[in-house]
């Protein structure tokens, strides 16, 4: 099968692989569609997050067919249309009975094997699916592959974000990176009916994507704190929302908080260290919220609402690009060129 491979920090590769198998009874594979190309992706892509193995298949967001499925898989046939979490859960332990999938102890990241352990992603023609019946979800006739697929990662991630943030009616939040999932959480603020959102990103496209949604943007080295404090009696902001991952987007948030305020933090951060100390964080009365977004929890709900089912989508997905065309699109996706703000793969 031809597949995109990491072969070494700024390099990935259009190859030929060994196609995916069934290596276990609760297994599907899935004949892809459509893949997406995440900010996460650029972590390994950069060398920020290490040991990840040369031609593992990278990606973490795809829709696609189910062409073949295990003895035990119960929920699922040939055939069927289906989308995924970017990791794998068994949908029957505590954590994924309580909403908390992506801590499944039998879960596995998509695109993300290290010592020849773990899984291929699906920037690829297949994807093996483990413990596929509490992994994927059947993609409804009134649901898009593109919105099934943002779904899958960056609106699922958007919205954890805005519930780990708190945010109200009311209230002013800050908006650190709008890529895709930065705007997907000005998305789920404005469903909650917050008006008050500040969006920083140094590149003009996305600011103009984050006002359209209605949001005051802007440009990081533009007087951010002073703006923040404008809208907010000189308090500060009660939530940010840091979705960048970097040491720098840590202690800009650190600044733009209240005391007493949230900072919530779903960006993955490589870095070993704070951006701030804990007696910064404990002068500033300040909390702390972060980790994985439990996707398949998210995914569940919001499919059932019927204005995320009605959202335009068109906007947030700016690229489409040929599987053969992978070694661009990574090279105009982590350089921020052409206006880029989500990149998709197409197979179909």
């Amino acid at each position: 099968m031809f597949a995109l491979t990491f072969r070494d920090v700024s390099q990935v590769a259009f190859e030929i692989i060994p196609d995916a198998e069934l290596l276990s009874p609760t297994d599907a594979i899935v004949q892809v569609e459509m893949a997406g190309l995440c900010g996460s992706d650029l972590h390994p892509y950069w060398g920020r997050e290490k040991g990840l193995d040369p031609g593992t298949v990278m990606g973490h967001e795809f829709v696609g067919r189910i062409v073949a499925v295990g003895d035990g898989v119960q929920k699922f046939t040939t055939g069927d249309l289906v989308f995924a979490p970017f990791s794998t859960s068994c949908g029957q332990c505590y954590y994924c009975t309580n909403g908390l999938p992506s801590r499944c102890p039998l879960g596995h990241l998509f695109g993300w094997r290290s010592q020849q352990q773990g899984l291929h992603g699906g920037q690829g023609q297949y994807v093996r699916v483990p413990l596929a019946d509490g992994t994927l979800l059947r993609v409804p006739p009134t649901v898009s592959h593109e919105l099934a697929l943002l779904l899958g990662d960056n609106l699922s991630t958007g919205h954890y974000c805005t519930e780990l943030a708190e945010v109200r009616p009311g209230g002013t939040y800050a908006i650190i990176g709008c890529g895709n999932v930065g705007l997907m959480a000005i998305v789920a603020a404005k469903l909650k009916g917050c008006e008050n959102l500040i969006a920083i990103d140094p590149v003009p496209e996305r600011r103009a994507l984050a006002e359209q949604l209605g949001a005051r943007a802007l440009a990081p080295d533009s007087d951010v704190l002073a703006e923040v404090r404008r809208q907010s009696d000189g308090r500060g902001a009660d939530g940010v929302l840091e979705l960048v991952g970097m040491p720098d987007a840590q202690r800009l948030a650190y600044e733009l908080v209240r005391p007493g305020g949230t900072i919530a933090t779903v960006g993955c951060h490589c870095d070993q260290t704070f951006a701030f100390s804990p007696v910064r964080a404990y002068d500033k009365n300040l909390s702390y919220r972060t980790g994985r977004c439990p996707a398949r929890y998210y995914m569940e709900q919001l499919l059932e609402r019927p204005e995320i089912q009605a959202l335009d989508i068109t906007p947030f997905i700016t690229h489409r690009f040929d599987l053969s065309e992978g070694t661009r699109a990574y090279e105009i996706f982590s350089r921020r060129q052409e206006g880029i703000v989500k990149g998709v793969f197409e197979l179909r």
